[in-house]
C-alpha cells in the first residue's frame, strides 16, 4: 500500500474536493496525512477519518480591497496571496513530507509550494485542479503580468523547489486531476486530456468530488414548502464582506415571486438585519447545502465559485451566476456556454434584472436540461474513486 499527502490551502472550495478522494484512497488500504495552514478546517471538513493534519505557515495577513476587479485584482491575488503563501507553507511542507514520508504528493493548485517541494526532493506529484479556469490563459494580453509573475516563481523555485526544474507549478508533470468534465469547462484548447492511465502530465477530467460531509444543524427542513421552487442564494465562505447589497437584491426579487417560489439565503455576515424566518424567504448563516440540493431546488444564485457550480449541476439545478473575482468569471462563462444558467452583474444587477435572470432560469427548459447534461457527463466521470485509481495508478508506476 501506498502512502499520499494532500497538501491544501486554508479555503473551504480547495479542501472539500479532497476529502473524498482521501476517503476512498483510505478505504483501498492506502495510508493518507493532510498539510495545511488550518489543520481544523480539514479536520471538521473530512471528518474523524482524515488521517493525520499536519501544521504549516499560515495565509498572508491582511484583507484585499473588496472593489478590487480585472487585471489588477489577479495581480494582486499573486502578489497578496498566493505567492506568499507558498513561501509560508514551504517549510511544514517539507517536514510534513520528512515526517509522513510519502509515496505520492497531492497539491491543490493554489498551494504549488507541495509541488515545489516534491519536485526538489525528487518525489511523483499529482495536482488537484479544483477550479477549471486554472486551465485558460488568464494572462493572454497581459505581457507585463506575464514576465513579472514568471520572475517571481522562478525566485519562488530556486528558493523552494529544484532550480533546475522547470514548468508552471501548477500543472504537475505527472497528473492533473481537474474536478470537472468538458461538458461544463469546454474543451481547452492545447491542453492533454486523459480518460485514464494518469503519466505525462495528462488532464484527467474525474468530475466533481461530491461526498458526505457534516451538515448543519439546526436547519429548519420544516419550513420547506413544497408546492414552490425552492431557490438557493449563497456567495459561498468568502465573500461575506462584500455580500450584502446583492442579498438584498435577490431578497426584493424573490417576494416579488412568493407566490410560486421561497427563497434560502445564506448570509453569514448578518446583513440583511432581518433573520426572522417567515413563508416566503429564510436567512441563515449557513445551510447543508448537499441535503438541500438532493431535496430538489429549483435554481441556485450563486458568486459562480466552482464548488458550489459544481455541487448545483451534479444534481442538475440550473444557475443564475454573479461572479466577484478570482476565477469567478472565468467559471461563469463556463456555466453561460454550456446553457446551464444567466449571468447577471455582481455590482450593479437591480430587483428588476435579476428577476428576470431567476424567471429565465426557472422557467426556461433549456437551462434544465443543459444542467441535467452536465450532470450525466459528471456522474459518468467517476468523481472519487475515479481520481483515487489515477492516483492509485501513479504511485504504482514510481515505486
Amino acid at each position: 500500500m501506498s502512502r499520499f499527502l494532500f497538501v491544501v490551502p486554508p479555503l473551504t472550495g480547495h479542501v472539500n474536493p479532497t476529502v473524498g478522494v482521501a476517503a476512498e484512497l483510505a478505504a483501498r488500504g492506502h495510508s493518507v496525512a493532510w498539510v495545511c495552514p488550518d489543520p481544523e478546517l480539514v479536520g471538521r471538513l473530512a471528518g474523524r477519518a482524515a488521517g493525520p493534519v499536519l501544521a504549516c505557515g499560515g495565509a498572508p495577513a491582511g484583507e484585499r480591497p473588496a472593489d478590487l476587479r480585472g487585471p489588477e485584482a489577479l495581480k494582486f491575488l499573486w502578489e497578496w496571496y498566493l505567492l506568499p503563501l507558498a513561501e509560508a507553507m514551504a517549510p511544514g511542507v517539507r517536514a510534513a513530507v520528512e515526517a509522513f514520508r510519502p509515496d505520492v504528493v497531492v497539491a491543490d493548485q493554489q498551494a504549488f509550494a507541495g509541488g515545489l517541494v516534491a519536485e526538489r526532493l525528487g518525489l511523483p506529484w499529482a495536482t488537484s485542479a479544483t477550479t477549471s479556469a486554472e486551465f485558460t490563459d488568464p494572462l493572454a494580453g497581459l505581457p507585463k503580468v506575464r514576465q513579472w509573475l514568471d520572475e517571481r516563481l522562478t525566485a519562488l523555485r530556486a528558493t523552494v523547489g529544484d532550480p533546475a526544474g522547470a514548468g508552471d507549478p501548477r500543472f504537475s508533470p505527472h497528473l492533473v486531476l481537474a474536478f470537472s468534465t468538458p461538458e461544463l469547462a469546454g474543451e481547452q484548447p492545447g491542453v492533454p486530456v486523459s480518460g485514464g492511465g494518469g503519466g505525462g502530465g495528462s488532464i484527467c477530467w474525474v468530475g466533481p468530488s461530491v461526498s458526505a460531509r457534516p451538515s448543519a444543524a439546526g436547519f429548519p427542513w420544516e419550513w420547506l414548502d413544497d408546492g414552490r421552487a425552492t431557490v438557493l442564494v449563497t456567495l459561498g465562505t468568502a465573500n461575506a464582506d462584500v455580500g450584502g447589497r446583492f442579498l438584498e437584491v435577490c431578497r426584493s426579487a424573490l417576494r416579488e415571486r412568493a407566490d410560486r417560489v421561497q427563497g434560502v439565503i445564506v448570509d453569514p455576515s448578518g446583513t440583511p438585519a432581518a433573520r426572522e424566518p417567515d413563508k416566503d424567504v429564510l436567512i441563515v448563516p449557513s445551510v447543508p447545502q448537499l441535503a438541500l440540493l438532493e431535496r430538489g431546488v429549483g435554481a441556485v444564485v450563486c458568486h459562480a465559485g466552482h464548488n458550489t457550480v459544481c455541487e448545483a449541476l451534479w444534481h442538475g439545478t440550473p444557475l443564475v451566476v454573479a461572479p466577484i473575482r478570482d476565477d469567478q468569471p472565468v467559471v461563469a462563462g463556463q456555466v453561460v456556454d454550456a446553457g446551464a444558467g444567466v449571468r447577471v452583474r455582481f455590482g450593479r444587477v437591480t430587483a428588476q434584472r435579476f428577476g428576470v435572470a431567476l424567471d429565465s432560469v426557472l422557467d426556461d427548459p433549456g437551462h434544465r436540461a443543459a444542467a441535467d447534461r452536465i450532470r450525466t457527463a459528471f456522474r459518468a466521470a467517476g468523481g472519487a474513486t475515479a481520481a483515487a485509481a489515477r492516483l492509485d495508478a501513479l504511485a504504482r508506476e514510481f515505486r
